[in-house]
């Protein structure tokens, strides 16, 4: 029997022999194994090789309060935001100057391939100006009226904003919009105006615009050529002169707002915080205002435009934070972290965004349920304004109803889920949130309320049910050319609008405003606006609460049996023409049957609308040389007789393929 000291012995013998026939083949020699003594001392864990440690840290303290400037870029899409931002990325010396650097904080595959920016990206930079090192913290935001969710929340995190106007199309109606909500907020605002490089630029046009509209002085306006690079410096300039620093207090408990948030499959949540007041470093137990939850900090550091580690980050400053927060729903946006033991006044946080179309949701095949769903969680993180809510149905099985705030918004959606996921879905035709008023008291005691919201067609109330329907508006801002107003105002007519305010901003440009109902622009009015206007009239829209309406639910028939999945509301005017639309794409998409078809579309116990699929018809007559006419009429009655029952017996099944046609938006015929 062997004795420890003799294991001991034997292993050391191993070694030794091992270490000999490595020398010999010119390998490493084994490392011994570590003795009692030591092996206490190799239990805390080996820091060299993380990925934190690597990069050098930088000292955060180095920028007091005074010497940082938070700042956003708002513009209408395509004004230049992600080139102006790749420009200042370069002066600064976050990244190299190469050809090569093209929507750098457009980091999304669906971003690149669409040329727009979907989310909003931050990066700090470090800027030497009159002997003083400064700390910028920049957000590039998206353009899209889809979108504007994402510039109220970064705007949350700013003191000031450039405002990017195009020389050659100058004001547009998402640059009015956003100029609003930067008012709103109370920031400094720096107008920029791009691409005057370009040959049909007019930047004294746009200086004109400005000052007409947004009542800034003409000498304020920064002129630049971000794609070149002209004048760019005086841009970061002003931010520090224009802009000034966060009002916040490092000595007081921390106090810090989640703006934005990340997953990353190996290290969690990642959650881009702007600190208000206080302190945080690695190993603070920080507690979530919301969830209540305590979390130890892992890493803490900036954006430049790469995660950059710091040792701590002070009020004042933008940057990311990583606290083993592992489920999706932890890191709520708008949410207010602050120390363990330390609790502060939460701050105010975001308004809920409000979803204005939703769109079903079903995995093409039921047993990729459990992905679709945690692809969806883990989105839903990344994009916090999309709501989501359980469904199911008979043809498509068990799925979800989405809200997005726009058209565009569910496309990208979609887009990341394929890219990013792998998840292939189909998605129903987009429809907004109607509301209803109850008539009775039984009915109110059973909704537990008086107004109810239908977001789903399926469950909308009948008529003898309510007093009045109520549909969703928006106060919708065109801006075009003066020679196609008589084209966009007989469009908005035709989309039962009515207008509010037209103003010209100069020689030949024209500001409309409409109140339109938002069932009617949510599906293909930006592009019918585009198509009238060649492209040059900008199109942006704001809530505008609720109105009453003469509101339908169309039901469509398949041989008298209603097909749930392809109700709709429509308005009373609109419901001859949408179900002679719905038929004719059904008709195109079924397959024949021995049976006749027949497609209705019904308005309560009326049809509106039919169109028939005919049946396979066998030729019965072809046995018949001639003969006698009765032999033929008694072949054709038994053949009618045969179709006939078939017709009670047999279903109709939709396939699938067909709902996805059916379902597809209007603009797709």
């Amino acid at each position: 029997m062997w004795t420890l000291a003799g294991q001991g012995c034997w292993r050391r013998c191993a070694l030794a022999a091992w270490a000999t026939r490595a020398a010999r083949r010119g390998l490493p020699a084994p490392r011994p194994a570590p003795t009692r003594g030591a092996a206490a001392e190799s239990k805390a864990p080996d820091r060299s090789y993380s990925s934190a440690d690597r990069k050098e840290k930088i000292d955060m303290s180095r920028f007091p309060v005074e010497n940082t400037r938070n700042f956003s870029i708002i513009a209408h899409v395509d004004h230049g935001k992600s080139t102006l931002a790749d420009r200042l990325l370069e002066l600064t010396g976050a990244i190299d100057k190469t050809k090569n650097n093209k929507q750098v904080l457009d980091k999304l595959q669906v971003e690149r391939e669409r040329g727009i920016t979907v989310k909003a990206q931050t990066a700090s930079l470090f800027y030497d100006y009159e002997g003083k090192q400064y700390l910028l913290n920049l957000i590039d935001t998206p353009g899209h009226v889809d979108f504007s969710y994402e510039v109220s929340r970064s705007l949350s995190a700013c003191q000031g904003v450039l405002l990017v106007v195009d020389a050659n199309e100058g004001i547009q109606a998402q640059t009015v919009a956003n100029f609003f909500l930067a008012f709103e907020a109370q920031l400094s605002v720096i107008p920029v105006i791009n691409k005057i490089d370009l040959k049909n630029a007019d930047p004294e046009r746009v200086e004109k615009q400005i000052e007409k509209v947004f009542d800034i002085p003409s000498d304020e306006c920064i002129k630049i050529s971000a794609k070149l690079g002209t004048n760019v410096e005086s841009v970061l300039q002003a931010v520090i002169k224009r802009i000034p620093p966060p009002k916040v207090h490092r000595k007081n408990p921390l106090r810090a707002l989640v703006f934005d948030s990340t997953f990353d499959q190996y290290r969690g949540v990642i959650a881009n915080v702007a600190l208000f007041d206080g302190v945080v470093s690695k190993g603070d137990k920080i507690v979530s205002a919301h969830t209540q939850k305590t979390y130890e900090v892992n890493e803490v550091g900036v954006l430049n435009p790469n995660e950059q580690p710091t040792h701590k980050l002070y009020a004042g400053q933008v940057g990311y934070l990583i606290a083993g927060m592992k489920d999706v729903t932890e890191a709520q946006i708008g949410d207010t972290l602050y120390l363990h033991k330390q609790p502060v006044e939460p701050l105010p946080g975001f308004k809920s965004a409000k979803p204005m179309v939703f769109a079903g949701m079903y995995p093409i095949d039921q047993s990729e349920y459990n992905n679709l769903k945690s692809a969806i969680e883990k989105l839903t993180l990344n994009d916090s304004s999309v709501t989501v809510h359980r469904d199911s149905s008979l043809a498509l099985g068990a799925g979800w109803r989405l809200g997005f705030l726009g058209l565009l918004h569910m496309e990208v959606f979609n887009q990341r889920l394929e890219q990013e996921y792998n998840a292939s879905v189909i998605l129903t035709t987009p429809t907004v949130p109607y509301k209803a008023v109850l008539s009775s008291a039984k009915l109110i005691k059973e909704y537990r309320e008086k107004e109810i919201t239908i977001i789903n067609p399926a469950q909308f109330p009948d008529k003898s049910k309510v007093t009045e329907y109520l549909e969703p508006i928006v106060l919708g801002t065109i801006i075009t050319p003066d020679e196609y107003t008589g084209k966009i105002m007989m469009l908005c007519q035709a989309r039962r609008a009515v207008q509010k305010n037209m103003m010209y901003i100069d020689q030949n440009r024209i500001m409309l405003k409409y109140l339109f109902p938002l069932n009617e622009i949510v599906v293909d009015f930006y592009d019918s606006l585009k198509s009238l206007s060649s492209g040059y009239a900008s199109f942006d829209y704001e809530d505008a609460g609720y109105q009453t309406a003469e509101l339908v639910k169309m039901d469509i028939l398949l041989n008298g049996n209603i097909v749930e999945e392809l109700v709709t509301v429509v308005h009373k005017d609109k419901a001859y023409s949408a179900g002679k639309a719905i038929c004719e794409r059904l008709k195109d998409s079924l397959p024949r049957q021995l049976f006749e078809i027949a497609i209705q579309a019904a308005l309560g116990s009326k049809i509106i609308a039919r169109e028939t699929v005919k049946a396979y018809r066998k030729n019965v007559l072809a046995k018949c040389y001639g003969g006698d006419i009765t032999r033929k009429m008694k072949l054709l009655k038994r053949q009618t007789e045969g179709k006939k029952k078939l017709r009670k017996v047999g279903n109709v099944e939709v396939p699938k393929d067909a709902f996805i046609k059916v379902l597809k938006t209007q603009s797709d015929k």
